[in-house]
């Protein structure tokens, strides 16, 4: 199915209320996609919601509102009270549609958009940039904002901008090596209803989701599950049970996944070349599954990350290559760059251990303590060698603001 996406242009800032009646009649036909199973009638409903102007007699029928004369050209509507709710539409329908409607229309609007710029001299600016954007997920009536790691990494300062135009400074809660979550706290009221966190465990393959992204160039769109398994990242990081969802969005970091009653399954990562893992699968993406923060979100509150990711760090890039492992980069003075590995080397063993894949590199690596000689048996242009690396802990490394 084609992607179908609402962007800035029906967002906040750019339109006004009229925005709210949208995402209404959006999340309206959402519900009614979510109950349907032929991909034309999916792909027509999203079509009818985005494509429908406001006063027209099929936005009137979409959003329950009364028909009105076309505006002029670069004029705003004025938001009734019915376009501002769910509309008689979703009224009409049976109780558990209103809510499901009401549920998607929230999980819509908790999506804020998360703009971030590094501490200067940041180690992460390398390969993260100075400035980053992204999307995050209210989850708590406090203001608490859920976003993926790599966005606050080294955060100096970071921004949630809404969608009715206002931007909110917010601070760094935690950033957890182990499942890829950050945390935010918005600094000022979002008055924004915090979504429910689901649970990945219940999605059947083929179910189809929504995608959801913030900021400027935020948009929506369903997507179909594709596949649930391990996943292992060059850069040293492996989580178990990753979401894998296709078409690909490109807008996918810190973008939410919800499921048909608007529960947040997982937070966006990455683009996949195969979504399936079978080598021929679609392009697609990557989503941390939301069951990784639920036994850690008290810990990250209070500490700023879990206790799994006090562990052992080398500062290399490795992928799998022939059904072996090879350093694919190293960081510039990190442990491994110190201890002369270079980008080609085949690592073989890490502490007397055989490694075949990153996941059992990793699993090798992270068993022992974070700051300790780690052995690495390599290959390097065909000759065995043997190297030690003192790993360090990753969480000591990074930069944080003044005054934090």
């Amino acid at each position: 199915m084609d992607q179908i996406t609402l962007r800035s242009r029906l967002r906040g800032r750019r339109v006004g209320r009229p925005a709210c009646a949208r995402r209404a009649a959006l999340a309206h036909a959402f519900a009614r996609t979510f109950a349907l199973s032929s991909s034309f009638a999916i792909t027509f409903a999203i079509t009818f919601a985005l494509s429908v102007a406001p006063g027209s007699a099929a936005w009137a029928q979409a959003s329950g509102t009364q028909a009105s004369d076309s505006p002029a050209p670069g004029s705003q509507t004025t938001a009734s009270p019915a376009q501002g709710a769910i509309g008689d539409a979703a009224a009409a329908s049976t109780p558990a549609a209103a809510d499901r409607t009401h549920a998607l229309e929230r999980a819509l609007a908790s999506v804020v958009g998360v703009d971030t710029v590094a501490i200067e001299d940041a180690g992460s600016v390398a390969t993260l940039g100075a400035e980053r954007q992204g999307s995050g997920v209210v989850i708590g009536s406090d203001g608490l904002v859920l976003t993926i790691g790599y966005l606050i990494l080294e955060a100096d300062h970071v921004d949630l901008k809404l969608d009715d135009g206002r931007v909110v400074p917010a601070r760094v809660v935690a950033y957890d090596l182990a499942t890829g979550f950050g945390l935010l706290q918005a600094l000022a009221p979002l008055g924004t209803d915090p979504v429910p966190l689901g649970s990945a465990d219940a999605v059947e393959r083929d179910a189809q989701l929504l995608v959801v992204s913030g900021g400027d160039e935020g948009a929506y769109s369903v997507a179909r599950m594709v596949s649930r398994r391990p996943f292992s990242g060059y850069w040293e990081y492996h989580i178990d049970g990753a979401l894998f969802t296709a078409p690909a969005r490109t807008d996918h970091s810190g973008a939410g996944l919800f499921n048909a009653d608007g529960e947040l399954l997982g937070i966006g990562s990455l683009i996949v070349g195969d979504a399936l893992g079978t080598g021929d699968g679609p392009r697609g993406n990557m989503f941390v599954p939301i069951d990784l923060l639920k036994p850690v979100l008290a810990e990250l509150r209070e500490r700023g990350s879990s206790r799994a990711s006090r562990r052992a760090w080398l500062g290399v890039n490795c992928v799998v290559l022939d059904g072996a492992v090879r350093v694919l980069r190293v960081t510039a003075s990190g442990p491994a760059a110190d201890a002369g590995l270079e980008t080609g080397d085949e690592i073989v063993a890490i502490d007397g251990v055989a490694v075949h894949d990153l996941a059992s590199f990793y699993r090798t690596l992270w068993q022992r303590d974070a700051e300790r000689d780690v052995l690495l048996d390599i290959r390097r242009r065909g000759l065995a060698q043997r190297v030690t690396v003192h790993s360090q802990d990753r969480l000591k490394t990074l930069r944080q603001p003044q005054g934090v």
